[in-house]
């Protein structure tokens, strides 16, 4: 069925058998099997699924024994309200292989990915 001025018309017989002909030309296929062919496929770069936030960071807390790396707190923009916040250690590094911290009042993206 299409949409035209606002009216709705059937399609033709000649169109619905058409379609359904060159469905039924297709192999069959299972979906584990289907799967299984993207998985095989070499020039398909398959990606983990992941999702990216921005954030600010809140505050820094020193750690209690000097040993330990201090940590710093990130509001996430856009979490639920039990989630908004998250602690990580302060030691990063950049693209160059430097050591860098955070600061307060930074604004970061965060991106979370799962593993497989």
């Amino acid at each position: 069925m299409s949409k035209l001025n606002g009216k709705v018309t059937k399609e033709t017989g000649s169109a619905t058998r058409t379609s359904v002909e060159t469905e039924m030309a297709k192999p069959r296929m299972t979906r584990s099997a289907r799967i299984m062919e993207l998985k095989l496929d070499t020039t398909r770069i398959p990606e983990q699924p992941s999702t990216s936030m921005p954030g600010t960071v809140k505050k820094i807390i020193l750690a209690k024994p000097p040993s330990q790396p201090e940590k710093a707190q990130i509001a996430v923009h856009g979490a639920d309200h039990r989630h908004r916040d998250l602690r990580i250690k302060n030691t990063l590094t950049d693209e160059h292989g430097d050591d860098v911290k955070l600061k307060k009042g930074g604004h970061v993206d965060i991106t979370v990915t799962a593993k497989k």
